[in-house]
């Protein structure tokens, strides 16, 4: 029998909401304060997965005000197919709050935003056999709402609905129609370690709901697996019968209380229905696959920028302005214009993607001309570590919470040159350390219990080996650290006049050339 591997989306995926039409899968993510927004995915097998696009991919579609706080923005949607057209509910945090759009074709174009008056977060769309709208949300509790999806108007309630078996912030609700059954599946537990999925059942929408006997059905609270924070899940059929449960995970790392640094990610698991409540086992990081599996083309390693749109996969923090970015002014070459002047306030200029691996190298060929430019890892305007080229020399620097500093410069040529960030967890030594070293912690000290290492190097010129500049602890780049809900995001940036990127590679370790 053939196998996958978790996560089945790796990096910063949370809140996974999925439907299946026909032999079509379909999965879409939280994106909080980055554009575009919500990332949607297609699958033939639930395991591999290739994003289609985002379904908010206008600035009339999501507007995120320079002032949008880290962790603010788009909070869990849900996706649903009904009556021949998608739809996707969700919450604009900090924002108009709950809206939904809708598509005839997952690839959109997605409608204009639905604004519906309700509270809350995480919000469920589900209809009844009579066509009546039911909207689910998070508020306090869980509770339920009759909706007109075309108008956004309530029409009765909201009401209050179960809740949970006690834990702290019942959400993410799920309300599915399975046989003569009612079924509302939510997230309890915070999103944090303790997070888990309960179930309850009723003959109608409206309750009474009565819990599964066997509550939490899922969690890997206090265990040591190496997947953690498992919840806010969504359930779905497979053609053969098969049930699977889509969800979020973190993968952390390190000494005590290790860190995770990838985010929140989407992890899959099989369930079995028994005595009309699904059981779920532990998420595995190998399980046994749905079969038949259907590998889609694997993402290209390098982006050229030959095309004049920007991949999906590139997102920015807030908003992307027509004049920050250009893949035509220098054809084959993207070019970006800063718009403001450092990445420690929003309104700068960046283009990034997640990162998906814990191990991968980043690089980036620039041509920083007179501009001060580089790449970025980050979580957050208050965390992210930046190799820059400006006025002749390279540079590293560091933003921890209130501290900055520069740490290593080198003089560089004119010219275009070649930046490469590498991330290696610590299972693997780094260069001149012995295992007794690494054990004791000298000489590399409190570093060596981070969940990983990012180090930065530069090729001047025509150069083929890179030179190092900095060696740093990942520790700081984590959501353990910076606190919210996001995960690092590796990419391109200006803070000064305009620089232009032949090519940005993203090679997981595995297939590392060089």
């Amino acid at each position: 029998m053939s196998s996958y591997q978790n996560p089945v989306i790796g990096g910063f995926h949370p809140d996974p909401s999925l439907c299946r039409v026909g032999q079509d899968y379909y999965l879409a993510c939280s994106s909080f304060e980055y554009f575009p927004g919500v990332p949607l995915f297609h699958s033939r097998d639930l395991v591999h997965w290739r994003q289609l696009g985002n379904v908010l991919d206008r600035p009339s579609q999501l507007w995120l005000p320079p002032g949008t706080p880290a962790s603010a923005g788009i909070y869990a949607p849900t996706l649903r197919h009904h009556g021949g057209r998608f739809w996707l509910i969700t919450t604009l945090v900090g924002g108009g709050g709950t809206f939904l759009v809708t598509a005839e074709r997952p690839e959109g174009p997605w409608s204009e935003p639905v604004w519906i008056d309700l509270p809350g977060i995480d919000p469920d769309i589900a209809w009844d056999e009579d066509g009546s709208c039911w909207c689910a949300f998070s508020d306090s509790g869980i509770r339920l709402a009759r909706i007109d999806p075309r108008s956004g108007a309530v029409l009765d309630g909201p009401f209050e609905l179960w809740s949970g078996t006690g834990r702290k912030y019942p959400e993410a609700p799920h309300l599915y129609r399975i046989g003569d059954w009612w079924y509302l599946l939510i997230a309890e537990g915070g999103t944090e370690r303790g997070h888990a999925v309960s179930i309850a059942r009723a003959r109608s929408p409206r309750g009474p709901f009565e819990p599964a006997p066997a509550n939490p059905i899922l969690t890997h609270a206090a265990t040591d697996r190496p997947i953690q924070s498992t919840g806010h899940a969504d359930l779905v059929a497979a053609p053969d019968g098969s049930w699977w449960m889509a969800l979020l995970g973190t993968r952390p790392r390190g000494h005590t209380p290790e860190f995770h640094v990838l985010g929140r990610e989407t992890f899959l698991t099989p369930v079995r229905w028994v005595d009309g409540w699904p059981v779920v086992g532990p998420v595995q990081e190998c399980h046994p696959a749905p079969s038949p599996l259907q590998p889609v083309e694997p993402e290209p390693v390098r982006d050229d920028f030959d095309e004049p749109a920007l991949a999906p996969r590139w997102v920015s923090p807030r908003a992307r302005p027509e004049g920050s970015w250009s893949t035509t002014d220098r054809p084959g070459w993207l070019r970006l214009t800063a718009t403001g002047d450092t990445l420690d306030r929003p309104g700068h200029t960046f283009v990034g993607r997640r990162q998906q691996h814990p191990e991968c190298r980043i690089s980036a060929r620039l041509d920083p001309g007179a501009a001060r430019a580089g790449l970025s890892v980050r979580l957050d305007e208050a965390h992210h570590y930046d190799l820059e080229v400006a006025d002749g020399e390279a540079r590293v620097v560091a933003r921890v919470g209130p501290l900055g500093q520069c740490l290593a410069r080198r003089p560089v040529p004119p010219g275009p040159l070649t930046l490469v960030v590498d991330v290696r967890t610590h299972d693997v030594l780094p260069p001149g350390v012995t295992a007794a070293e690494q054990l004791t912690g000298e000489p590399l000290g409190v570093r060596a219990t981070g969940p990983d290492t990012i180090s930065f190097s530069v090729l001047p010129g025509a150069a083929t080996q890179p030179v190092r500049l900095a060696e740093l602890d990942g520790r700081y780049l984590s959501t353990e650290v910076a606190t919210g809900f996001t995960g690092r995001v590796v990419g391109m940036y200006a803070t000064r006049g305009s620089a232009d990127f032949d090519w940005f590679d993203y090679l997981p370790a595995l297939g590392r050339r060089g």
